[in-house]
């Protein structure tokens, strides 16, 4: 029988140019509370129009021959959330790192981000091709 001896010829560590990795601590998984989701669960009929500022002529021409006029949502978060979900059922991965960087100025982590993005591919694979956006 051979014996294999692994051990650094130093005598010392085998991962010494290597910094050790501290534990990371356990905290609760990032999720989403029941009005977020429903936030999501609407922008799912949002266009991508919605997301845009309207101009003033814009805003004229709907009011003179009616239309569907988007308004923000009033809490700041919660429209973060919204904007970032139309993007993201319109573009999945694919979403400007500007926007992402609102979406985390607004509170949100890259947890909440992957959670999202996540569940949106979930429910578009899910669903027929020719409902999908």
């Amino acid at each position: 029988m051979a014996y294999l001896d692994f051990a650094p010829a130093a005598g010392g560590a085998l991962l010494l140019d290597r910094p050790v990795a501290a534990p990371r601590s356990f905290t609760k998984p990032a999720d989403l509370t029941p009005l977020e989701w429903q936030v999501v669960e609407i922008a799912q009929g949002d266009k991508l129009s919605s997301i845009r500022p309207t101009g003033r002529f814009v805003r004229a021409l709907r009011w003179m021959f009616g239309g569907r006029v988007a308004t923000a949502l009033s809490d700041g978060r919660l429209e973060a959330l919204r904007r970032m979900a139309v993007l993201s059922w319109y573009r999945g991965y694919a979403v400007a790192p500007a926007e992402v960087r609102l979406f985390l100025a607004a509170g949100f982590t890259p947890d909440h981000y992957d959670l999202l993005l996540a569940r949106i591919n979930a429910v578009r694979a899910a669903l027929p091709r020719r409902f999908r956006k």
